[in-house]
This record gives C-alpha cells, structure tokens and sequence, in this order.
C-alpha cells in the first residue's frame, strides 16, 4: 500500500504570530509534504518578514514551503521559500526561468486538458487541480476527480487534488494522484487542524 502525500493550503496569512500555532498543530498530527503560503499582503518587505516568521516550523517539519504569487516569482527565493505557486499559464514562463534547479515550480488554474498539456511541456513540478477560486467557488468533486484520474494516468509529473470537504480524500487518492490539497476544511475544523489531519490518515492510504 502506498500512502497520498498532503498537501496544505493556508488562508490568507494576516498575522504570522497568530496563525503560527495553527501551522504547528498541523506539522505534528502528521506527515505534510508541502504548505503553500497565502499572505494577506503584497507589500514586498512585509512578505519576505512573514515568509522567514513561518518558514521555519514547516521546513524544519520536513515540508516545502511554497509562497503563492503571480506578480514576483523571484521573490520566494529572497523570502526564503522553496518555491512558487502560479495561477495560470501567463507567469508560468517567468517562473520557470527564474526557478533554480532546487526551486518548486507548481500550478494551478489551468482551463483546458490542452493548457494542462502545455504546462507539463514546460516541465513544471506539479499540476493543481479542483482549488477554490478568487471568489471562492470550488468545483464540483466530480470535475476534480475526472481530470486528476486524466493526469495520473497519462502523465509523469504530479498532480495534486484539492479535496474541499475531509470526506472527499478518499475519492481524490482513488485517482492516483499523488497528492491530496487541503485548506478550509483543516483551518476551520471545530477541533482544529490536527484533528482534521487525524481523522483523514486512514483515506490517504491507497490500496494497492
């Protein structure tokens, strides 16, 4: 048996100091692979100091610390980060260039089967599917799981799957994808974020 690797999503970061023993709670309920960090500003010298605040507990956990951005992919480099996150192809190319041999380069918000392809010619590092939108509307299950299932087993490079409720991990692991995204569904847990963790061990188990 092989186990999907999680992968965090944070909610827009405001105040590092406040949301630091969240991101604790969660690196120790269990094995994380990567956290992608959403902050609340775009003010360069504010993202670097919030980027070094909350660096530390997830690479010291053994996770990738990704920074979200569109604008500056450069700047994860300059905060200390392992990586960038890119919405759609416009800023791909960038962030490819810019990207160092140890840097992560990860996708998200591709419309078509042919942008996914187009993407993975690039040789990004990963391809998201099924993550909320700006407005926050996340598509259906169904959706995610057909083309996650499409990735997986076609392609060689990695997806992640964004499961937007706990009881969806199950349905994005049974595609064989690699990795399972989780945001809200942690973060607001009523129990918190490593109960939310915990309760999800078992779906990340893929049979073999």
């Amino acid at each position: 048996m092989t186990r999907a690797s999680l992968y965090l999503i944070t909610p827009p970061v405001a105040d590092p100091a406040a949301f630091r023993p969240l991101l604790e709670a969660a690196l120790e309920a269990t094995e994380i692979a990567c956290v992608l960090l959403r902050l609340a500003t775009s003010d360069e010298t504010l993202v670097k100091r919030q980027v070094k605040a909350l660096a530390s507990p997830v690479q010291q956990a053994g996770a990738a610390l990704l920074l979200e951005s569109a604008r500056d992919s450069r700047l994860a480099a300059r905060a200390g980060a392992d990586g960038v996150h890119v919405t759609g192809l416009i800023g791909l190319d960038a962030a490819l260039e810019d990207k160092k041999a140890e840097r992560i380069v990860g996708v998200s918000g591709l419309k078509s089967r042919h942008d996914c392809m187009e993407a993975g010619e690039d040789e990004v590092d990963y391809l998201m599917f099924g993550e909320p939108k700006p407005d926050g509307y996340v598509p259906p299950l169904e959706q995610t799981v057909e083309r996650c299932q499409w990735w997986a087993e076609v392609f060689q490079i990695p997806c992640v799957g964004y499961a937007d409720r706990l009881d969806d991990v199950a349905a994005i692991v049974a595609t064989g994808a690699e990795f399972v995204a989780l945001g809200a569904a942690v973060w607001d847990h009523p129990e918190g974020p490593a109960a939310a963790l915990r309760a999800i061990e078992t779906a990340l188990v893929r049979p073999a």
